[in-house]
């Protein structure tokens, strides 16, 4: 990958497209007050360097999905591999390499009576021992403020789209079934185009779109590598909280800056997070000083990613 040197402007569009993901050229540049042709050509840029693809991502709960997290101890030399075949499963999202490639980390979203495919995994060649728990909740309220920090309140209020505070309950559709996945692809992909390949009316397509995201089961979300924006060292954390103070624990590390990612989990390790750090020093600090001062923190595992085959996305 080519070095691309980020600037105001590409900043601001990356936060702009955290904020709506399909938010137009000419709305962006008028709130940056740039002109849209510099702003698509800023985006064009960034995706041809591959640092920066937007992606449809659907709430696995409001679409009757569960989620499991599998982490796999890897024979020597077999992290590469297996990541990537589980990167191109359907069912996967944030495959991780782990421990320097000791390790595999991934999120499995299958049907709420579904079950994780342990015996294909355990029968893998490279793998040494499958650890799987179930992902209960989501506990991070926001996005990770190293990618959400270049606009102002007012800024973001100009381009947040509109959500129901109470959305009700959605019965998932034919429609739904093709054009989440199309989504997931490419967030930004035009209406036309993802009517020919829902083979759906463009209007059709247009107002269930609206419709899902209204209702919050649909969001777009900007992939960007964290080394870009200046953050090259991130780890996951499998934290023991005592039960009666897991909830106030992922509220505080939910406020912290390094913070990307909070979940409830089953198992002994009934937190686990992500954290981005600008250095190591900056995670040895932010693990003595912050974890270190919580209350009801009974054992923290950190582990480094060293490399991330797949996040939300599927891969092309």
């Amino acid at each position: 990958m080519d070095s691309v040197r980020l600037d105001a402007v590409d900043l601001g569009l990356l936060h702009a497209l955290q904020v709506d993901g399909r938010a137009s050229f000419s709305r962006i540049g008028e709130v940056l007050d740039v002109a849209d042709r510099t702003v698509a050509r800023r985006f064009a840029r960034l995706r041809e360097h591959g640092l920066a693809r937007v992606t449809g991502i659907a709430a696995s709960g409001l679409v009757g999905h569960a989620e499991w997290l599998v982490r796999i101890r890897v024979r020597p030399g077999g992290a590469a591999t297996l990541a990537r075949a589980l990167a191109r499963r359907p069912d996967t999202s944030w495959v991780s390499v782990l421990a320097g490639g000791a390790e595999i980390s991934s999120f499995f979203q299958v049907g709420a009576e579904a079950a994780v495919p342990l015996d294909a995994l355990a029968r893998h060649p490279q793998v040494e021992t499958v650890q799987v728990q179930r992902l209960l909740r989501h506990l991070t309220d926001r996005r990770w403020q190293g990618r959400t920090s270049a606009l102002s309140p007012e800024q973001v209020d100009a381009l947040a789209p509109p959500l129901l505070e109470r959305p009700d309950p959605v019965t998932m559709t034919d429609l739904d079934r093709r054009l989440l996945p199309a989504l997931a692809v490419d967030g930004r992909a035009d209406y036309a185009r993802l009517a020919r390949a829902v083979d759906w009316s463009e209007s059709a397509v247009r107002r269930r779109v609206d419709e899902l995201r209204r209702q919050r089961v649909l969001r777009f979300d900007v992939e960007i590598d964290a080394a870009v924006l200046g953050f090259p060292v991130q780890a996951a954390l499998w934290l023991t909280v005592a039960p009666a103070r897991l909830v106030a624990v992922a509220r505080a590390m939910s406020a912290h800056p390094e913070t990307a990612f909070v979940g409830g989990t089953t198992g002994t390790a009934n937190l686990v997070a992500i954290v981005v750090c600008r250095d190591a020093d900056a995670l040895f600090d932010y693990l003595t000083e912050r974890i270190g001062a919580l209350d009801g923190i009974e054992r923290v595992e950190p582990v480094p990613i060293t490399a991330i085959a797949k996040r939300a996305a599927p891969v092309r």
